[in-house]
């Protein structure tokens, strides 16, 4: 079985922390009941929580004494940790290994533990690192090289007292290199589209060293791998820090850079690196001019949403680049990235979706554009501009869409105006009409709409308008994130303290 990421090496001293990144595997999974794990995926995925979540395997005479039943005796050997993995990446926390755990799983991603916090001891004991670039594998010009790390090394020197001199001698605390293959650190490379980097805690010897594939299609912010973006984790690693389950981190473990990303630390990546080293001098200039963008907090009573749909039982709440994924079964209503879900097909900010049930089809709504996606693969030709619908000319954009799979009509709202467009015949039924006629108390314009437990929820900035559509009224009014249960997690209270 090809080799699918790099062990870590003994944690003895802190030179010896091995940090890697993964490719990604697999894409997607089908919607509804699914069979049992396969082998392969049993294997891959013991492996991964081995690494990853502290699982112990279990010794050969339990497994010979355990249930038949192969797929639930693996499922109830692993449940704990594949919870724990869930909740780090937002998922619903089933303790089963569904197709969108192991899709997640086998997404590109760095090789340290994510239940290590080894940015609570090991950090450099001096405030000016030098380092050098090694080697004679560079993919890229030399002199590209050199702009991007020193671009990387900025992001963490604006807002901490660390310094970072590159040197051409042989002699400098961190070592960065490109290498092929088997380069005689006990992790060898395997090739294009297998592990991109790894890098080691600060020490001595190898310590706070980095290494890059040279084997894979570095960019810099467009296809394949951002460069940028996978040295400002690393270089996060030699630093001391440790995986952040913050998806709007760096040091979130995931590469979750989409093309053209404008790479920023986050509130998040900011807090913890300044805990280790302190604040710099310029800090505080440079963050009132551009200040470290924060995830969104489902507690923030501010909160406002960018669309809201169905997805199967599940209620999805869009913000930014991130959603909220509300299930009927569990209590918790954690964040995710967009991209966790749909890898590379949906974009972020979106304006409105919506699910039909139907033609088993997800529709997405930016701009002027909208894509259409079966389960989690873009249909041919998307994205496509919003005039298919019917809407005259002068309609740029859509504010929200509200879905009724049992009428089969989706209703979409633009400004004050609503348009009912019927689904079987696919067209616009007659003209726009007042959205006040139609929902009368609903304030315009909206920011989302979605049909849920027998009523029309509207929201609008931090207010959330339950609608009787029975009544045509208005029967409550709410906070936003109402729906969101909010209750700080473990992650989110110990950020606080921070």
């Amino acid at each position: 079985m090809k080799m699918l990421w790099l062990s870590l090496l003994t944690l003895m001293t802190p030179s010896r922390t091995l940090v890697t990144a993964l490719p990604l595997r697999s894409s997607g999974w089908p919607a509804g009941h699914q069979a049992g794990p396969s082998e392969a995926d049993q294997e891959f995925a013991e492996e991964y929580l081995q690494h990853f979540y502290g699982y112990k395997p279990r010794s050969d005479r339990q497994k010979r004494t355990a249930d038949t039943d192969v797929n639930a005796d693996w499922t109830t050997g692993h449940c704990d940790e594949i919870q724990r993995m869930q909740r780090f990446f937002g998922l619903p926390p089933t303790g089963e290994l569904t197709n969108e755990t192991l899709a997640v799983m086998k997404r590109p991603r760095c090789g340290l533990s994510d239940v290590e916090p080894f940015g609570e001891t090991i950090r450099w004991k001096k405030s000016s690192l030098s380092y050098r670039i090694a080697g004679y594998n560079l993919p890229i010009p030399t002199s590209k090289i050199h702009k991007i790390f020193r671009a990387a090394w900025k992001l963490w020197s604006n807002v901490t007292p660390m310094k970072f001199h590159k040197r051409s001698r042989k002699e400098a605390d961190i070592v960065i290199s490109f290498h092929i293959g088997d380069h005689e650190d006990g992790s060898p490379f395997d090739g294009t589209g297998g592990i991109l980097a790894h890098a080691f805690m600060p020490g001595f010897g190898i310590g706070g060293d980095v290494h890059f594939d040279a084997d894979e299609d570095w960019s810099f912010n467009s296809t394949g791998f951002n460069l940028l973006a996978v040295a400002v984790h690393e270089f996060g690693h030699a630093l001391g820090l440790s995986h952040s389950s913050d998806p709007g981190a760096v040091m979130y473990p995931a590469y979750n850079f989409a093309p053209k990303y404008e790479l920023q630390l986050s509130f998040r990546d900011v807090k913890d690196i300044q805990r280790l080293y302190g604040i710099s001098s310029n800090f505080a200039s440079l963050s009132s001019k551009k200040p470290p963008p924060r995830t969104p907090d489902k507690c923030d009573p501010d909160l406002s949403f960018d669309a809201v749909t169905e997805l199967q039982q599940e209620v999805l709440f869009f913000k930014d680049r991130f959603m909220w994924r509300k299930h009927p079964q569990f209590d918790e209503t954690r964040l995710t990235l967009i991209s966790s879900l749909w890898p590379d097909s949906v974009p972020p900010n979106l304006d409105a979706v919506y699910q039909n049930v139907e033609r088993n089809v997800n529709l997405f709504f930016k701009g002027h554009q909208y894509w259409v996606l079966r389960q989690l693969k873009l249909e041919e030709g998307f994205p496509r501009n919003i005039s298919d619908f019917g809407f005259p000319a002068r309609i740029k954009s859509v504010d929200a869409a509200l879905h009724f799979r049992y009428d089969r009509y989706t209703v979409f709202f633009t400004g004050n105006q609503c348009w009912r467009y019927n689904e079987l015949q696919m067209t616009i039924e007659g003209s726009a009409t007042p959205i006040e006629q139609q929902w009368p108390g609903i304030p315009t314009p909206i920011d989302a709409a979605v049909f849920y437990e027998g009523l029309v929820h509207f929201f609008k900035g931090n207010i959330r308008y339950k609608f009787d559509p029975s009544s045509k009224r208005v029967v409550s009014t709410t906070p936003t994130n109402d729906l969101l249960e909010c209750k700080k997690n473990d992650d989110e209270i110990l950020t606080e303290r921070r």
